[in-house]
């Protein structure tokens, strides 16, 4: 069955394992009764069983509350807190600017998008070893193709999340795991190959505790972002930083009379 004929046994019916709700009687989250059975849940427990079907231990729940809580950062200068203050400052809808900010969240460099590429090369430099390559020789290759997403960071190439992460990991009997010391092993040998601008960042950190992060990711930078819109909805309206023209270096059109 393919095109027309898959869509038309689509057609008028909602197949779903997830859930439904019957208005004025009940809702079912993942076979569950959302009423009777999980009213009480952690939000951030029920999140996780949303996504993946299976109960996260109060360790691995914790372990993530860490991971949202230590980047949860109210600076406005981010480039994604900087959407939520403008939204603020604009007199946009809370819903709209959170929304933007979170979108810009998925950026390539420093976002979802550098955390999607250094769970790849996790789990491709985790086959590799089992095929018989050392890390080194795998970091090498990589080297000399690719970027390594993971490890770098602009500014400053020492990330102070690591350490409480690490600290939040190790309390929660999550840093054995395999990825997590492979993620310290490339560092090392980043820095014995002379490259002490390629230090784990947050990205590394986070996709060598999990390669189902991306999606679990999705809130990462959201505790930071109430506040900066709040704040810049406090201030006159348009006073985030404003720039006066006279700052603006244009190089366009000169300016020409305008005839009627």
């Amino acid at each position: 069955m393919n095109g027309p004929e898959l869509l038309d046994s689509y057609a008028g019916i909602l197949r779903t394992s997830v859930g439904a709700c019957w208005p004025g009687t009940r809702a079912v989250f993942r076979g569950h009764d959302l009423h009777h059975e999980l009213y009480d849940s952690d939000w951030l427990e029920l999140y996780l069983f949303g996504i993946t079907g299976r109960r996260f231990t109060p360790q691995q729940t914790k372990l993530l509350h860490g991971i949202l809580v230590i980047t949860s950062y109210p600076d406005t200068r981010l480039w994604n807190n900087r959407v939520a203050g403008l939204a603020g400052s604009a007199r946009s809808s809370p819903a709209l600017g959170l929304s933007a900010a979170l979108a810009v969240s998925e950026a390539l460099i420093y976002g979802g998008g550098a955390g999607l590429r250094a769970i790849d090369f996790f789990l491709r430099a985790g086959k590799a070893i089992d095929a018989g390559q050392s890390a080194r020789e795998f970091l090498e290759q990589e080297l000399a193709v690719r970027y390594i997403y993971g490890y770098g960071r602009p500014i400053d190439s020492t990330d102070e999340r690591l350490p409480w992460l690490a600290r939040v990991a190790q309390a929660q009997g999550m840093a054995e795991g395999r990825h997590f010391k492979l993620a310290f092993e490339f560092e090392n040998i980043l820095l014995d190959m002379g490259k002490p601008n390629l230090r784990m960042n947050y990205a590394g950190m986070t996709a060598s505790l999990g390669a189902e992060f991306q999606l679990l990711r999705v809130p990462l930078f959201f505790g930071g972002m109430p506040p900066c819109l709040v704040e810049a909805a406090d201030k006159p309206e348009g006073a985030l930083f404003p720039i006066s023209c006279d700052k603006i270096d244009y190089e366009g059109v000169a300016q020409r009379t305008w005839n009627r």
